[in-house]
C-alpha cells in the first residue's frame, strides 16, 4: 500500500521509535525509505546586556556534522532492516520545520510520512509548539505519528 516512506528524524527517542515504526512497515510492504533531517540552524538565545552572540563558523560546522551523524546512523540501521534508504538534510533557512517535512515530502513523493510525537499539552505545548500539528495540518498524504508508550 505504502511504497514510499518519509520519516523525519531528529535524533530523539521519539523520532528513534518512529524509526523503527517505518522500518518495519517499509519491510511489511517492501517500501522505500527516505530518511529526512531538518537542520533548523542555531536556536535563538539572548544574551545579557543586548550584546550579540557570536556564531562561529565552527559552531556551524559542528551542527551540519551532527546531522550528517545522525542520518548516517539512521540510515545503516535501514540497511541491516534490508529496506532500500536514502537520506537527505535540509536547511530549514528560515521556514517551520512542519512546513519543509511536508515539502520534501511532496517533492519526493512519499505515499506515507511518519514521524514522532511527544503529545504535550497545555503551557508545554504553548511553547514548545509542534512539529507534528503543523505537518499534520501542511501534509498531502498520510501521516503516522509515533508516541511513546506510557505503559
Amino acid at each position: 500500500m505504502y511504497k514510499r516512506i518519509l520519516v523525519a528524524i531528529d535524533g530523539s527517542k521519539i523520532s528513534n521509535l518512529a524509526l523503527e515504526e517505518a522500518i518495519g512497515l517499509a519491510r511489511e510492504m517492501k517500501s522505500q525509505l527516505l530518511l529526512l533531517h531538518v537542520n533548523e540552524g542555531l536556536p535563538a538565545q539572548w544574551e545579557p546586556e543586548g550584546a550579540p552572540m557570536l556564531i562561529l563558523p565552527e559552531m556551524l560546522d559542528a551542527i551540519a556534522e551532527a546531522a550528517e551523524s545522525l542520518l548516517r546512523k539512521a540510515r545503516e540501521r535501514a540497511e541491516r532492516a534490508g529496506i532500500p534508504v536514502e537520506t537527505r538534510l535540509v536547511e530549514a533557512l528560515g521556514r517551520r520545520a512542519a512546513q519543509v517535512i511536508s515539502e520534501e515530502a511532496r517533492k519526493w513523493p512519499a505515499d506515507l510520512l511518519v514521524l514522532g510525537t511527544h503529545g504535550r499539552k497545555g503551557f508545554d505545548h504553548l511553547l514548545l509548539g509542534s512539529v507534528a500539528e503543523g505537518v499534520i495540518r501542511t501534509a498531502s498524504m498520510p501521516v503516522l505519528l509515533v508516541r511513546q508508550s506510557t505503559a
